[in-house]
């Protein structure tokens, strides 16, 4: 139950995509999940990192670079809660976040509350990606909340206006906004009794798979 102080805790939540391309299935997955956050309360929206035109990391500091970087950064810093997503590539999280996570740091993610999203072509999902990120997450010093979403068949898993297909997918999706949102509004109006309570109670989501099609 949300008390009335708790609801004018004003929550911010972004998303961060590892993939540049406008209609890619990692972008469509984080922005269902943007959703689940904003039905918690929260603002949100996605960082678009081919907007940002962000440097490799050892050239931040570069003419035209560090201007970029400072952006989003500051960005970053806004946000009470991350959605983090990416296709699965090798085995891993894309280069692409991977670069963009290099060149932030713990003072963009301490004690932040931090949801994950995976993307894969295979049938299989995207576990390996979500251990690598809950990996980063840990090390920054983030929370990172118990549900996560690993989508298979991704070329198959949203319809033309980015809405999941499979409506098991979506609602994972959306659990992944809500727990980041609803833990950063206990954390941010420091209720941590009621935050450790419901953290704890939390249902587990080891791999966070689903049925194969499904996900």
């Amino acid at each position: 139950m949300v008390s009335a102080a708790e609801q004018a805790v004003e929550v911010r939540v972004v998303g961060l995509a590892g993939s540049l391309r406008p209609d890619s299935a990692t972008r469509m997955a984080v922005r269902y999940a943007l959703r689940g956050a904003e039905q918690d309360g929260a603002k949100a929206s996605l960082l678009d990192l081919a907007g940002y035109d962000l440097p490799f990391l050892g050239r931040e500091r570069e003419d035209g670079s560090a201007k970029a970087v400072r952006s989003f950064r500051v960005a970053l810093r806004a946000a009470d809660g991350i959605v983090l997503g990416s296709p699965e590539i090798h085995g891993s999280f894309s280069g692409v976040l991977k670069n963009a996570l290099d060149l932030a740091g713990s003072e963009e993610f301490e004690g932040k509350m931090v949801g994950l999203v995976g993307v894969a072509g295979g049938r299989m999902g995207a576990t390996e990606t979500l251990s690598d990120l809950r990996n980063v997450g840990r090390s920054l010093h983030a929370w990172v909340v118990p549900t996560q979403a690993s989508i298979g068949d991704s070329g198959e898993a949203f319809d033309s206006r980015g809405n999941p297909l499979d409506r098991e997918v979506g609602e994972r999706l959306k659990e992944v906004g809500r727990q980041v949102a609803h833990f950063a509004r206990l954390h941010k109006c420091e209720n941590h009794l009621q935050f450790l309570r419901e953290w704890e109670g939390a249902p587990l989501n080891e791999g966070g798979g689903l049925k194969p099609r499904s996900v």
